[in-house]
């Protein structure tokens, strides 16, 4: 008997941008997940003509996915159609699609919720013309959470060699304090703890965490929020059982030596602990979001809008956040068992446990890689 395989909501993101290529491109791999993409077929079939790919779409509905389970095909793509506003010029961007970029997202979260897919996975957006449409937006992160009915979730980044996660996301910088309460702290940690255990085989985690100001605030004289806010929270949290690091210094936090047997840094903001993940692991970076009652994963990159149409484009984050989904325990009904077991496909991409040494166990080389 053939397995049902786990069924991949991809939303195809900012059409000007790349996110059609690298869908395209993922298309023309083996995977074992059947990849249901939300897109204008139009859009795709333009697109992949101007990459020189072949590519046969299937335009589906959800509906008749609930009575038939097509084997995916290298080559071949389902689409759940959703209409352009206007034509696209690939690097152009319009503020008219912003409302189709939002539909996409809005579907395929709900066929998540709905349990008639496994799991999101989501191309690079475009926040910027989004708001230029008069819609206000901060990201992927906040709207699904809004969507759902989620108060807090967490935004984490994971490369072969590092997880990074985030207290506040995307906030201008005079606004961080601010935001990083007691229990917006805590709460933060609890989910990451949380999902860390139940979804990336991390039995016993432990989170290195930083501080907010220079040298963790050297004793209170470059800066409170370790004294105030900070400590306390740990504190609270180790006398429950929890293995927390600091506040450590956020320049020392990334240190190799800092690094051993840590599971997870928390970071205060975004431009934290991202600069440094992606130094070291771009193009090969998933970001998740932790606390959402779906699996939603994503690439690591953005809308690369001077790459859009030229072949220039990499699938590789893609594939991992499509791999990444496939492996992580499901939240709904329709879940791991009734998709069958995907480990045989790859190794846990978390493989270290706390108190662990090495490199992170992760997936092989993007087999169609052009120029990151």
């Amino acid at each position: 008997m053939s397995t049902i395989l786990p069924r991949i909501a991809i939303t195809s993101g900012e059409p000007a941008g790349i996110g059609p290529d690298i869908t395209l491109l993922l298309a023309q791999q083996d995977l074992p997940a059947q990849l249901i993409v939300f897109a204008d077929p139009a859009l795709l079939a333009q697109r992949a003509k101007q990459l020189g790919l072949s590519i046969e779409l299937q335009v589906t509905s959800l509906s008749a996915l609930e009575t038939l389970h097509p084997r995916p095909r290298v080559g071949s793509l389902l689409v759940i159609p959703v209409a352009l506003a206007q034509p696209v010029i690939p690097g152009q961007l319009n503020p008219a699609n912003a409302h189709y970029v939002l539909t996409l997202l809005t579907q395929a979260c709900q066929a998540c919720v709905d349990h008639k897919v496994t799991a999101l996975v989501t191309a690079p957006i475009h926040k910027g013309v989004i708001n230029d449409a008069g819609i206000p937006f901060t990201g992927h992160t906040e709207f699904l959470a809004q969507h759902t009915g989620v108060k807090q979730v967490v935004m984490m980044l994971a490369t072969p060699q590092l997880r990074v996660a985030l207290v506040t996301t995307h906030l201008p910088l005079a606004q961080v304090s601010a935001a990083i309460t007691p229990q917006r702290l805590e709460t933060v940690i609890r989910i990451l703890q949380t999902d860390l255990i139940t979804k990336f085989h991390c039995p016993h985690p432990r989170i290195s965490v930083c501080g907010l100001n220079p040298h963790a605030g050297e004793g209170g004289h470059l800066g409170t929020e370790e004294i105030t806010v900070i400590n306390p929270v740990l504190d609270k949290l180790r006398a429950e059982g929890m293995d927390l690091i600091g506040p450590l210094p956020a320049d020392t936090a990334f240190l190799p030596s800092s690094l051993i047997g840590v599971d997870v840094v928390l970071t205060m903001y975004h431009d934290q602990g991202l600069p440094v993940l992606k130094a070291q692991g771009f193009g090969n970076a998933v970001n998740l979001t932790l606390g959402l009652p779906i699996i939603r994963t994503s690439v690591g990159h953005g809308t690369a809008l001077e790459l859009a149409g030229t072949g220039r484009a990499s699938c590789n984050s893609l594939r991992q956040a499509v791999q990444m989904a496939t492996l992580t325990p499901s939240p709904s009904p329709k879940g791991r068992g009734e998709y069958g077991e995907t480990s045989d496909f790859l190794p846990s991409p978390f493989g270290r446990g706390a108190g662990g040494e090495g490199p992170l166990d992760f997936l092989p080389p993007n087999q169609v890689k052009l120029n990151d």
